[in-house]
């Protein structure tokens, strides 16, 4: 039996400390019921600075991450598009030595960064998506098969502190199982349309302590992500927001415009660099009655995040674009919960002030 790791209790997010998962129960509906018995979600986002500079690089959200891999007692389940950053390699090494389980997913063409090596010399299983059509996305960490991290953040140092970027812990073993099934085909080397659609709970309800919030879970290409997007917008009632880094995708950009047409707020601003590429809806959304603006981080804005009606918050590794929708690997969570949309607003309405601020 493997001991206990033995670590500081200042490395311990109180919420983790006081998490208690109690009843998982499987409704008639296909929803899993999960009641928690403290805080079930941490939300982060990066403070992008303007220059930057590398003596500021310590405490980003980078450090709440590495936090969470140094409490693992059994397993850290990494699939991270890209991984640069010395001080999570080092954790995960650490979690490895100490007899956790530690496996990585990448994308092959960056398979070859020295903090990949890193791991794979101190003998942490490493598998990459061959380079070639498509990529592996995915930027989220599952441990002890009940907390899982997700987002738009990359583990890089430009993804810490130059982008803009937002990540969430969420307590819950059937979102841990959710992603620890992805996982599992993506460690097999089943990637893009080969993977399979074997989501356990695609519906979560977290219950207890007052709270009663819904969850749904997608990965692409294989649940048809952009459908459910599409309903999400048809449903709104009073108004939308949203946050891209890239946005290429017709159905998309042509349901935000009937939503402005039909009398619906909707705000966005998307990536400046994107906004000219080949594909843009940029210019179509402007010119079309939606209010969008292109931002004002000099680096990268790279949220992927809608709002919808101040209560929805879809957040992940999921582009706006045919790409993601049809060959990439990437996972998408939706959130019921106005507190978590509440978050998500104040982060829309900085970057919001920074993009007008920039001006045209």
């Amino acid at each position: 039996m493997t001991p206990k790791r033995k670590r500081s209790p200042a490395l311990y997010p109180f919420f983790l400390v006081l998490l208690l998962l109690t009843a998982c129960t499987l409704l008639d509906s296909g929803a899993v019921s999960e009641t928690v018995g403290s805080d079930w979600i941490h939300v982060y986002f990066t403070a992008p600075r303007y220059p930057d500079d590398p003596a500021d690089h310590l405490g980003g959200v980078d450090a709440h991450l590495i936090d969470l891999i140094d409490v693992a007692q059994t397993q850290v389940d990494v699939a991270a598009y890209e991984l640069d950053l010395p001080g999570v390699a080092e954790a995960l090494i650490r979690a490895h030595q100490d007899g956790v389980q530690v496996r990585l997913v990448t994308d092959g063409s960056y398979a070859g960064e020295e903090a990949v090596g890193q791991l794979r010399a101190a003998g942490v299983p490493v598998v990459a998506r061959p380079e070639g059509w498509g990529i592996m996305h995915n930027k989220f960490v599952v441990v002890d098969d009940t907390w899982v991290w997700t987002g738009s953040w990359n583990l890089t140092v430009n993804g810490t502190y130059r982008n803009n970027n937002n990540a969430v812990i969420v307590a819950s073993r059937a979102l841990a199982q959710d992603y620890g099934a992805e996982f599992e085909e993506l460690f097999s080397s089943l990637f893009g349309p080969s993977s399979p659609a074997e989501t356990p709970y695609p519906v979560i309800n977290i219950e207890g302590q007052g709270q009663a919030v819904q969850l749904e879970v997608y990965f692409a290409p294989e649940d048809d992500v952009s459908d459910r997007l599409l309903q999400l917008l048809d449903d709104a009632d009073d108004s939308v927001r949203f946050m891209a880094f890239q946005f290429t995708s017709d159905p998309l950009a042509q349901a935000l415009v009937d939503l402005a047409g039909r009398g619906v707020a909707v705000q966005g601003v998307v990536e400046s660099r994107s906004a000219t590429a080949p594909y843009s809806q940029y210019e179509y959304l402007s010119a079309n009655g939606v209010a969008v603006w292109t931002d004002g981080n000099p680096y990268n804005m790279h949220h992927k995040v809608l709002i919808v009606d101040d209560r929805i918050v879809v957040l992940g590794s999921y582009n706006f674009t045919d790409n993601a929708d049809e060959n990439n690997d990437e996972n998408l969570l939706v959130v019921h919960d106005s507190q978590v949309a509440a978050a998500y607003l104040a982060e829309f309405g900085r970057v919001l002030q920074q993009a007008q601020s920039a001006g045209p």
